[in-house]
């Protein structure tokens, strides 16, 4: 039954079908490793882990609860356990402590339990739930908007190529598009196996869900009375420069901030006006700005141009469809677009938000509209011709402007002639290139494409599931952040998530109390007396919540183990 089973009846009754999911029992137990996990169980039950999920997700009667399923793949996460192979090198019973069990599954039996929560919508729809409840709480009416693309190296699935910008290189991947809040907080992701670009993806996917669950949208009453509102903003960088997105999306009545692709001539330095900014971490900065007008005939669109004087004298351009907020308000939404990269890469580096979940692959949609591979391949030969010819072309001006003696002359009239014979075949095979190109379509359905070159794609919903419970993750470790920041002043950021990711990996003491009704978590001492300090005031902000454990009637109660042990308070 594996190493660290002792509820050996309950397991038998469960393999037999006589029992739809083991009780969550614990008992005393010490120096359980990760036990300071468990600090984040009210964060992640208030952001939301066990919300919407008996009415999404059902398991078939075995050992294992739902709930516990969920709490260990939010702990894992937490702890920083890279992945569900990771488990094969943890402890299964001292795991099993944290969530009332003998020990957790095993990853070939959790590996079972994931393929059946994700064998649907399910997730889909969880996410979709969560992300809608998460805008009301947070009242969100700004919106980040930014493309991530997740590297595949493996030889299951032929994905298409995409430009890996940190890398600077064209490789196998599938693209993500997050929509976050001001802070960086996820809301959610829309994954694009075969990437339409960010332009058609805020057209087709987002803008249109954002109008559906955005709360507290001004009524049609109210848009028509005051004709620069708008219903909420988005705001994306260079690639989804339009000005035609700019309209069509202002006949919706969304306002969108974006940086300006072609923004002429420098404005006068005199234009530029310093402002008080007040930043996202509430910091103030003052910059210099400038504003003006901008009109785009073609679309019967007035817009806002605000740009940003830098010390090195270069102009930074944004335009605008946002009417209402002042100048300082529209610079510090726009230059917060970090907030966005900086949880791309947090995410890659502590919650691997690039791993594989599944190894399945499944059909891309025969509707699917992809780049043709002739098309490509013509593509490329046109570049490579092109460049050739750009050189023979330039040998033929540097032999006709050189000069020597009579018998190099004659040498190079010779070179030239040759040169001449090749640049002039090289015409006739780039123009045959390019009309073969212009007569193959650039764009088919993926059901069009030969059987040796179709395109299939990962499993969608074991990796949006995961994608899930890491956004809930990151969510209650946020929140964390900002009480641990309440105590102490740290000099650095993430000085309060680097506290966090040691007390989640602390040891801690289990003393559950029938009687009383509780369970307390005692975390020891840490390396040193400022750390102990915040994880006193941090069990001080918990304790009044009174969280109570899924699954059981016990009440967590959270503290910190005095330095000291008894023969040392009697001396």
């Amino acid at each position: 039954m594996g190493v660290g089973t002792t509820n050996t009846e309950d397991r038998v009754n469960a393999s037999v079908g006589l029992l739809d999911a083991t009780e969550i029992e614990f008992r005393l137990a010490a120096d359980v490793p990760n036990g300071g996990v468990l600090l984040s169980l009210p964060a992640l039950l208030a952001v939301g882990l066990l919300r919407h999920t008996r009415e999404n997700f059902k398991l078939p009667q075995g050992f294992y609860q739902l709930e516990s399923i969920f709490l260990l793949l939010a702990f894992m996460a937490l702890a920083r356990v890279r992945s569900i192979e990771s488990l094969r090198y943890c402890s299964p019973g001292e795991w099993g402590k944290l969530l009332g069990l003998d020990r957790i599954p095993e990853v070939r039996t959790l590996r079972k339990k994931l393929k059946l929560l994700t064998q649907d919508e399910a997730p889909t729809l969880w996410s979709r739930e969560l992300s809608a409840d998460w805008m009301r709480a947070d009242q969100a009416s700004l919106f980040y908007v930014d493309g991530h693309v997740r590297v595949y190296t493996g030889d299951k699935a032929n994905l298409p190529r995409h430009y890996v910008s940190r890398q600077k290189l064209c490789l196998s991947a599938s693209a993500d598009y997050w929509v976050n809040a001001l802070g960086g907080q996820p809301f959610f992701v829309v994954h694009q196996d075969v990437d339409p670009k960010l332009i058609q993806v805020l057209q087709t996917d987002i803008v249109p869900r954002l109008l559906r669950e955005v709360p507290n949208q001004p009524t049609y009453e109210q848009l028509e009375a005051h004709r620069l509102l708008h219903r909420f903003t988005i705001i994306y960088d260079r690639e989804g420069y339009s000005p035609k997105l700019l309209a069509d999306f202002w006949k919706l009545r969304v306002a969108c901030l974006t940086y300006h692709k072609n923004p002429g001539v420098d404005w006068n330095r005199w234009e530029f006006v310093p402002h008080q900014v007040t930043l996202v971490s509430g910091e103030r900065e003052e910059m210099l700005l400038a504003e003006r007008g901008v009109f785009f005939e073609d679309h019967h669109l007035w817009a806002r141009e605000i740009r940003k004087l830098t010390k090195s004298g270069h102009q930074t351009s944004i335009l605008c469809t946002d009417y209402l907020s002042d100048t300082a308000t529209v610079a510090a939404a726009m230059f917060a677009r970090w907030c966005q990269e900086n949880y791309f890469k947090y995410m890659r580096e502590e919650f691997n938000l690039d791993r594989m979940v599944q190894h399945a692959v499944e059909d891309i949609p025969d509707n699917t509209r992809v780049v043709n591979p002739k098309h490509r391949r013509l593509d490329g030969e046109v570049r490579k011709t092109t460049a050739i010819l750009v050189r023979k072309r330039a040998e033929l001006q540097s032999a006709s402007t050189s000069k020597g003696t009579p018998s190099k002359q004659a040498a190079l009239e010779l070179k030239m002639g040759e040169l001449l014979q090749e640049i002039k075949a090289l015409d006739q095979d780039l123009a045959v290139l390019k009309q073969e190109r212009k007569d193959i379509p650039k764009h088919i359905t993926a059901g069009e494409l030969p059987p040796e070159e179709r395109l299939n794609r990962l499993a969608r919903q074991s990796k949006h599931f995961i994608d899930t419970i890491k956004m809930i993750a990151y969510r209650a470790e946020t929140a964390m952040t900002i009480i641990l920041r309440e105590k102490s002043m740290m000099s650095r950021k993430d000085d309060a998530r680097h506290l966090l990711r040691s007390i989640y990996q602390n040891e801690a003491d289990l003393i559950p109390n029938e009687t009383d009704g509780t369970l307390t978590v005692q975390i020891h001492y840490p390396a040193t007396r400022s750390a102990a300090d915040v994880i006193q005031h941090l069990c001080d902000e918990l304790n009044p919540t009174q969280t109570i454990f899924p699954g059981t009637n016990l009440k967590m109660v959270f503290e910190l183990v005095s330095p000291l042990n008894p023969r040392d308070q009697e001396v």
